[in-house]
């Protein structure tokens, strides 16, 4: 996908969200919302922003719309809240407002802040920051896996991308992978950000100060589809399957110990007998694979290129973020430098490096989470990337996927909601591989 860094509106706005009963402890909020381009203040001044506000303690969720400039929410419960905002205009109406052509059909601005705690009168400064939608958008991620006893535990796991654009579109040199960040809330052997995730720029021989953090993000593995440019269309409204095993995970097979694999219950997993590409690790040098790791012969490799384990096993319990890119060149992607997580010790020598990539490069992103807020961790992404987070409603090893809703038909072709919220955009729902959110 082409990404079109026009404006991505990183709004955290609030709405008001009160406790029962006469004893409940309320405060005010003051958000100043301005536009970080200042060349679209006076043009988009007088439009309306959606706000949402979830309160972590008890899931209340109010929703109103404001005006840009001085917000205040007047007697909020106090607590922690998930503060999400959202705009979009057709590309006519954003030409009208702003003389621009934005090249896309619909552009959205959002923002989030996460778990921001509402505490006497608070005083937030907020910058809106704009984006636009792209090409290839992730569609589906099946991380939880199907049940650990009756099931096939991680093995079934992929990841869809998808063509949400009118014309054909290459895979050839499309790079994926996870974000490396805090993984626990728990976390104390690190140093932080404001925000709670890492400061990269506390890293062992980093440089650029605070673009470590603004300007970057960081994976933990990375994969390219191979190809010379031309070899793997992918049709309007068509998508391509990457499993961690492309096989048949219903029926029995042998693993790359000999040994036979079965499941008790056939209809908790899924068939990627089928898919694109998969996750090869059998054959990269000093390793060990998983027993299941087998390679299907009629599917394609992806390309290894940086990875951690066994095989490309997601973390069942939604702790990873998921990124698609096409860098400029792959010699461009070859050279991208590498870091240690910023701790506060030294790192030991068996301690990993994670690649660091221009946040512009990305194409589309998602943040997912635990399904437990109090598991929760601060996001790794960008609001100009994802500015929500999605997870699947009933945790690890439930045989469901997160997927992106589907926005309206044209000509028989599914163009799915792309408003660079997963929050939004997403739906958990039964993993079915090439399959559409009802």
């Amino acid at each position: 996908m082409k990404k079109i860094m026009l404006l991505f509106l990183a709004v955290y706005s609030l709405a008001a969200c009160k406790k029962d009963g006469p004893d409940a402890v309320t405060s005010n909020l003051n958000v100043d919302l301005s536009f970080a381009n200042t060349s679209y203040r006076e043009a988009l001044n007088n439009s309306e922003v959606t706000v949402r506000l979830k309160n972590l303690l008890n899931g209340a969720l109010v929703e109103s719309k404001h005006k840009l400039g001085a917000v205040q929410f007047a007697s909020i419960a106090s607590g922690a809240y998930d503060i999400e905002a959202s705009i979009s205009f057709t590309k006519d109406e954003f030409l009208n407002l702003t003389g621009e052509d934005a090249g896309g059909a619909t552009i959205t601005f959002n923002a989030s802040a996460k778990n921001v705690s509402i505490t006497s009168d608070t005083q937030l400064q907020l910058q809106l920051i704009a984006g636009v939608n792209g090409d290839f958008v992730i569609k589906q991620v099946y991380y939880a896996g199907s049940d650990n006893r009756d099931g096939a535990s991680f093995r079934d796991q992929f990841f869809e991308i998808y063509n949400n654009t009118d014309r054909v579109l290459y895979a050839d040199s499309l790079y994926f992978g996870r974000l490396w960040g805090k993984q626990s809330a728990t976390d104390a052997s690190h140093h932080f950000q404001a925000n709670g995730q890492l400061d990269w720029s506390k890293s062992i021989d980093m440089t650029i100060g605070a673009a470590a953090n603004s300007d970057y993000v960081y994976a933990r593995d990375l994969f390219m589809i191979p190809g010379s440019g031309k070899d793997h269309p992918v049709q309007p409204g068509e998508s391509i399957v990457i499993a961690q095993n492309a096989l048949n995970h219903k029926v029995p097979f042998i693993g790359n110990n000999g040994r036979e694999v079965t499941v008790r219950d056939p209809s908790l997993t899924i068939d990627l007998s089928g898919a694109d590409f998969e996750t090869y690790f059998g054959d990269l040098p000093g390793e060990t694979p998983f027993a299941s790791d087998i390679d299907n012969p009629n599917v394609p490799n992806v390309q290894v290129i940086v990875y951690q384990g066994n095989d490309w096993l997601l973390d069942a319990l939604g702790r990873d973020s998921y990124y698609i890119f096409k860098g400029p060149t792959r010699q461009d992607v070859t050279a991208l430098k590498k870091y240690y997580a910023p701790l506060l010790r030294t790192p030991s020598v068996s301690a990993r490096e994670y690649t660091q990539i221009p946040a512009a490069w990305i194409m589309d992103g998602l943040d997912a989470q635990p399904n437990v807020a109090s598991s929760q961790i601060p996001k790794k992404l960008f609001p100009s990337i994802d500015a929500g987070y999605t997870f699947v409603t009933e945790g690890s090893y439930s045989s469901l996927s997160v997927m992106r809703k589907v926005a309206r038909e044209e000509g028989g072709r599914k163009i799915l909601q792309d408003t660079n919220n997963s929050t939004n955009d997403f739906v958990s729902g039964r993993a079915n591989p090439r399959g559409f959110a009802n």
